[in-house]
């Protein structure tokens, strides 16, 4: 766990205030160390050797828990600053893809149920190890080139919220199928 605790410190110590206080560490760490080694474990086709790393099964960039575990935090925090009522996203607000980075996000999130019939039908959970990595980039790409919380146009502003919304229970819903935990901070 001194690894992934490593990795918890350094993540909240470059922030200019800390927002995790030591129990919080130690249970993300906690939560980021079985994670690492559960996805690394799932992530390679069942019929496949992989050569344990801790570097790359805890690295927050790449294609491991920690960098998934990394995006559903970053959205929490998206809606910690943003005071985002998501009952109300949920209820009332329609999407409205402008930009092709969110058209990009949505398509993402509509594959999901498709890839969870075939994880099933093929017994490969390696296929939603990809799927999971492969939102979390469309998730990075979304975020860089679409601004949330200052957009401007509120349409737009709760649109873009509700894919973010969207986007943080299929990481939590996939990472949960895969037995990894997630946090809403890191």
């Amino acid at each position: 766990m001194s690894r992934a605790r490593a990795t918890v410190n350094a993540n909240d110590d470059a922030r200019e205030i800390q927002e995790l206080d030591e129990a919080s560490r130690a249970a993300i760490a906690e939560t980021v160390g079985i994670g690492g080694i559960k996805y690394a474990d799932l992530h390679h086709n069942r019929e496949s050797d992989y050569i344990f790393n801790w570097d790359k099964m805890l690295s927050v960039t790449g294609d491991t828990a920690t960098y998934i575990q990394y995006s559903y935090a970053r959205i929490n925090g998206i809606f910690r600053r943003g005071n985002v009522d998501l009952d109300r996203i949920r209820k009332e607000v329609e999407l409205c893809l402008e930009n092709p980075a969110e058209r990009g996000l949505a398509i993402q999130i509509l594959q999901y149920s498709e890839i969870l019939e075939q994880v099933i039908k093929e017994l490969k959970p390696n296929l939603l190890t990809d799927y999971l990595f492969g939102t979390a980039n469309s998730f990075s790409t979304f975020y860089e080139k679409c601004p949330v919380l200052k957009e401007e146009n509120e349409e737009l502003r709760y649109s873009r919220l509700f894919l973010c919304d969207l986007t943080s229970r299929i990481l939590k819903h996939g990472l949960s199928m895969l037995g990894i935990n997630t946090s809403e901070k890191m």
